[in-house]
């Protein structure tokens, strides 16, 4: 038997805060309990609560490609990439693949297969340091999104699959300026260029978008895999992602969008990037504004894996909300969005001992150690 006890730590109960002890026995919390016994790892007094979980992270396209240009060796990226997030408190990730881009010459048009299959081949041999699954982003001005999504539908990793259109002029990117500055200054795009650029996206999601959204739909439908809609911007946008059967609505971009989408039951999904930058970066809704209204259910740290766990604290900050719930939000929360509820996501007995701890010098929270079902990984 292989047992672990940590005592002296504010324990992050899923309804409570209790100053206490966690034993865990071969990989599974065991036991829980108030009060300081006298073995085990003295936490006097930091914060322990579950390993965080991630369900919308790019963060191996960029240790992929960390400048434009650059395309860093896929094993060596998906490394950097599993160990960025262990170092990040998170020990589940749904890591984010494209599926389609809006630029022909992105490497996401030809290494999501590549992508795929290391991540599998890894998680499958035990190679990474924490869990990880698969969450399928397509594009919808994709004419082959559907096509190529297809063969990856019943894989036993895949836990959601997110319906996405960056097409200029709506959604994520209603500012046309927004636009323009982002794919100027992330892609290359010349401000000579840019109009034909425009007007090229405007034609794929007239002649592509309809089609591929109803494939994707009866495909996931077809398989039981979880449906995000994306970047909704008005009523209509979330009531055909409750239409279509969607159980999370990542990045809603205005109040009027999250207000539907909650009140139709959908899981608000928002970004800890962010919480922490104070406002949207393509000039959208503030995601603590949202959250000030009991709009938001889940944390999605999106492009900076490190934001996850500052996010909670700024919350309790700026709520007034005691740690563990705020950390539902990254926690038990997305767990129960892709079906993992049963065996984590929370500080309760039989659970996967997937661990974090936590000091707080009251200026910037940090991790003291990361656990991934019992076992030290960062």
């Amino acid at each position: 038997m292989n047992e672990q006890i940590y005592t002296n730590y504010r324990l992050q109960l899923p309804d409570q805060e209790l100053l206490g002890t966690l034993v865990v026995r071969d990989g599974e919390i065991a036991d829980l309990q108030p009060g300081r016994v006298a073995q085990g790892q003295d936490g006097q007094g930091d914060y322990l609560l579950p390993g965080l979980i991630e369900l919308h992270t790019d963060n191996l396209e960029q240790c992929m490609s960390p400048r434009p240009g650059v395309q860093w060796p896929l094993e060596m990226a998906a490394t950097h990439h599993d160990r960025d997030l262990a170092a990040a408190g998170v020990t589940t990730v749904c890591d984010a693949i494209a599926i389609g881009d809006v630029t022909p010459t992105s490497l996401r048009m030809t290494n999501f297969a590549p992508m795929i299959d290391l991540i599998c081949q890894r998680q499958e041999s035990g190679r990474f340091t924490v869990d990880h699954r698969l969450h399928l982003r397509c594009e919808l001005g994709y004419e082959q999104v559907a096509e190529v999504a297809a063969p990856y539908l019943d894989h036993p990793l895949l836990s959601l699959i997110s319906l996405m259109d960056h097409t200029p002029g709506q959604r994520q990117f209603s500012q046309l300026e927004k636009y323009k500055e982002y794919y100027m200054g992330k892609h290359g795009v010349s401000a000579e260029a840019m109009d034909e650029f425009i007007q090229t996206r405007l034609q794929a999601q007239i002649e592509h978008a309809d089609q591929s959204r109803h494939a994707l739909v009866e495909l996931a439908q077809a398989h039981q895999v979880a449906i995000a809609s994306h970047d909704d911007t008005t009523v209509e946008h979330v009531e055909l992602a409750v239409q279509e059967g969607a159980v999370i609505a990542e990045f809603p971009t205005t109040l009027a969008a999250a207000q539907t989408a909650h009140r139709h039951g959908l899981q608000v999904l928002m970004g800890a990037p962010n919480l922490v930058l104070g406002g949207s970066h393509s000039g959208n809704i503030s995601a603590m504004e949202l959250i000030q209204q009991n709009l938001v259910n889940i944390i999605s740290s999106d492009y900076v894996p490190q934001s996850l766990l500052q996010s909670i604290f700024l919350i309790a900050q700026k709520t007034g909300q005691p740690l563990y719930q705020a950390m539902r939000l990254v926690t038990s929360h997305p767990a129960k969005a892709i079906g993992l509820e049963g065996d984590r996501g929370s500080l309760t007995i039989g659970k996967r001992a997937d661990l974090i701890t936590v000091h707080d010098d009251g200026i910037v929270p940090h991790l003291t150690a990361v656990f991934s079902k019992g076992q030290r990984v960062a």
